[in-house]
């Protein structure tokens, strides 16, 4: 089960997806989740493994996409009776089996991923940078070798852009500074990264655009390219224009963390919720079921369903499906 899960989560890392690790650490019976059970939580909100009983699932799910919204880990705690402890989550548990489970929730995110095109000494700089504050380095640059870029990632010798790995989080900068420079840019904005920055003067600049509009590119995407790189701190040598544009880097991934989730992030697959536990049942396999008021809700367990017929108007603030 270890090594599956080792796999589940390598997969996952491979892939440069987003997910959480749910592990219980104390339980107290009778509960069926015990110490070492654990899960995975993809961005979906689909989950591998097992962490206790249907009722804590919801719960786990729930708080596993806000630690991938927030990038913060967190311990929940799903009791029968909740009660305010400093730095523990609390949620009730409704369903009838009872016991208590304390399940450390944190969110594996991938790392943000420099692409550097070109070999100039701003690039030289900028990967050096990046690599020290925990970023992925990628260099492509015909003639770029590990004596120039011993700290990338990868390195390729070659401009194609499909042959460019993006990930949600990748930062594309074009420092060719005479060496290849509408090749690289124009395979640059070739792809879909939200982040293309181009080291060049307004004047290079302006000309380099001129050249793309004419091959082809769209004023829009046009529109989207940083030029000159970086933030304006006024920089002169290399060593600064690297700082100036990492720093832009990290502004830019900051704001967007503030303003809303990350863009792989989903909300989970719409399904109805058991109005007396809260966890999400699959309509299409749900063995418990009841009518009201003409609507159908679904249960994932006799002991709920039984809970709703008694008093079905109590619950009323469930969806209905």
């Amino acid at each position: 089960m270890f090594d599956e899960f080792l796999n589940k989560a390598g997969e996952q890392l491979a892939k440069g997806e987003p997910f959480a690790v749910a592990l219980v650490v104390r339980y107290q019976a009778p509960i069926s989740g015990k110490p070492g059970n654990k899960a995975i939580i993809c961005a979906d909100g689909k989950m591998w493994g097992w962490i206790g009983g249907g009722c804590a699932q919801p719960s786990v799910v729930k708080e596993a996409l806000k630690a991938l919204a927030d990038g913060q880990p967190r311990l929940v705690r799903i009791s029968p009776s909740a009660s305010a402890e400093e730095g523990i989550v609390d949620y009730t548990m409704t369903c009838h089996s009872g016991g208590t489970l304390d399940i450390y929730i944190e969110p594996i995110l991938p790392k943000p991923h420099v692409l550097i095109l070109g070999r100039s000494p701003v690039a030289q700089t900028l990967a050096k940078l990046a690599k020290t504050i925990g970023y992925a380095v990628a260099v492509a640059a015909p003639n770029a070798d590990r004596d120039t870029f011993p700290d990338a990632d990868t390195l390729e010798v070659t401009l194609d852009s499909n042959a460019m790995k993006i990930a949600p989080q990748t930062f594309i900068v074009v420092s060719t500074q005479g060496e290849n420079d509408e090749e690289a840019l124009e395979a640059a904005l070739q792809t879909k990264a939200a982040y293309v920055a181009f080291v060049a003067s307004k004047v290079k600049a302006a000309k380099t655009l001129e050249y793309l509009k004419e091959r082809g590119i769209s004023a829009e995407r046009l529109a989207q390219l940083r030029a000159p790189a970086g933030l304006d701190l006024h920089a002169s040598s290399p060593e600064e224009i690297a700082v100036s544009i990492l720093a832009e880097i990290i502004q830019v991934r900051k704001t967007s963390a503030a303003a809303a989730k990350p863009a792989n992030v989903l909300a989970p697959t719409q399904q109805p919720k058991d109005p007396i536990c809260g966890m999400t049942v699959d309509r299409t396999s749900a063995k418990y079921k009841s009518e009201f008021d003409g609507n159908s809700y679904y249960f994932c367990c006799a002991g709920c369903k039984q809970t709703f017929d008694r008093q079905p108007e109590k619950y009323t603030v469930a969806t209905a499906h």
